[in-house]
């Protein structure tokens, strides 16, 4: 009987499709599933993303233990010391999980492997993330790209991707009391991963965490949404988009499953895809610029006359700021979580360009209160806002956001919804602003 295998579970919360799992799976041996939360998650998770993981994670473990009879040991504290120690107790043959990119947690795995390959035969890790991994596609100098379409068109024509693979039968595994360790295991609440005070409340309206809420959102646009995506995807009120972005980022749905669902046969495909592609190109550039986390990519922009503004970053923040579309968008974001991605675009030229406040600052704003926040795509997307970064906006190009509002948003629905008290008086002339911000653009480049 082959010895036991270790899957730590990390963003690749589901069975369906989990190259980790299935490795372990088809060893026939004990499964000791592990969670741990240590030092890099606890830093790099926001505030409403820690909301979802909480529930995320209590789904997985109903599935582990519904279909394997399996229990999920959660651990807090320094993953390589509970992997070691797991290790030298329970002797295992293979410890496996799926790859994350993230610089810190890059170095965080590198370290890992290294010293678990000393005691165990098999320690591996898998792609379980993304369709094509941050070294696969190079330009023809053997370079990143930095600017999106010549990169997409090379994955496009770079070859099949892997089918996704089902969950594996159910079975009942032998159970191994992973937590007679020196480093003792804790239940999910002890995290603390939910809000001490009930800011969350509405997150229950909108969303449902876990794999079986990942695959009931991607059915339901399948079924009901995908007609029309190319056409209403960019207009807020709606229901045109697959919000599955929080479901990607914990890895309860295969990115692998929507491309072979989703294959790129026709307009409204080829569209859903290139989004799809849009976050596959965010996690390359984070990987071979791991500093554009904090700095931005074109150098020059380190120079450029950011202003300190609290009171018009908290009015931003509070949705206070007198422009419509703006305040809805940031009112949604308060409420749900989630934010249209037009919307996005919108608020963070506001941010930027309008206020001339740091994109830093909107980054670190989006990654504390977005459900999906995601550091990669985060990253490519402020950067992309502030004209700083790969495939940027023109900085010349500033969103009006009157007529943003006015053209993605003709009958005020989605304004309606999320601002219905709309009283106040804009916090900047927006005329005055551009000029402003083309002034700062042209101090910096001389």
């Amino acid at each position: 009987m082959p010895g036991p295998s270790i899957v730590w579970f990390r963003r690749d919360l589901r069975l369906h499709d989990n190259p980790a799992f299935q490795a372990a799976y088809k060893r026939n041996g004990a499964i000791i599933p592990v969670y741990i939360w240590d030092d890099v998650e606890e830093r790099a998770t926001g505030a409403a993303s820690r909301w979802w993981l909480y529930h995320s994670l209590t789904s997985l473990q109903k599935d582990l233990q519904n279909f394997y009879n399996l229990s999920l040991t959660i651990y807090r504290g320094d993953a390589l010391k509970i992997l070691s120690q797991l290790t030298d107790v329970f002797c295992p043959q293979a410890i496996y999980w799926g790859r994350l990119y993230e610089p810190s947690t890059r170095r965080r795995d590198e370290k890992i492997k290294e010293s678990l390959s000393e005691d165990c035969e098999d320690v591996r890790s898998f792609n379980s993330s993304l369709l094509f991994e941050p070294w696969m596609v190079l330009n023809n100098e053997g370079r990143p790209f930095q600017v999106f379409t010549p990169y997409w068109r090379k994955c496009l024509a770079s070859g099949s991707i892997e089918k996704p693979t089902a969950a594996p039968p159910k079975e009942n595994r032998k159970v191994v009391d992973s937590k007679k360790i020196s480093v003792p295991a804790i239940n999910l609440e002890d995290l603390k991963l939910r809000p001490k005070i009930p800011w969350d409340k509405n997150f229950y309206k909108f969303w449902n965490p876990g794999e079986a809420g990942a695959q009931k959102n991607w059915n339901t646009f399948l079924k009901d949404r995908k007609k029309n995506y190319s056409e209403g995807r960019d207009f807020p009120a709606l229901a045109s988009t697959s919000e599955l972005s929080p479901h990607l980022h914990f890895g309860e749905i295969s990115p692998r499953q929507l491309w072979w669902e989703m294959k790129p046969s026709s307009a409204v495909q080829n569209v859903f895809l290139k989004e799809v592609g849009w976050r596959e190109f965010a996690h390359q550039l984070l990987y071979h610029f791991p500093q554009t986390s904090n700095e931005p990519l074109r150098e020059e922009f380190k120079k450029f006359p950011w202003r300190e503004d609290s009171k018009g970053l908290r009015a931003w923040q509070r949705g206070e700021t007198g422009f419509p579309i703006v305040d809805a968008g940031m009112r949604q974001l308060w409420q749900t979580g989630w934010m249209h991605n037009r919307v996005r675009m919108i608020v963070a030229s506001f941010l930027v360009k309008d206020l001339l406040i740091d994109w830093r600052k909107g980054a670190e704003w989006f990654m504390d209160t977005l459900v999906d926040a995601d550091l990669a795509n985060n990253t490519l997307g402020w950067q992309w806002a502030g004209g700083c970064g790969a495939d940027a906006a023109p900085y010349f190009r500033v969103f009006n956001p009157m007529l943003q509002g006015e053209k993605f948003d003709p009958n005020e629905d989605y304004i309606r919804r999320w601002v219905p008290d709309m009283k106040l008086d804009p916090i900047v002339d927006h005329k005055k602003a551009r000029e402003r911000a083309l002034q700062a653009f042209a101090k910096m480049k001389g």
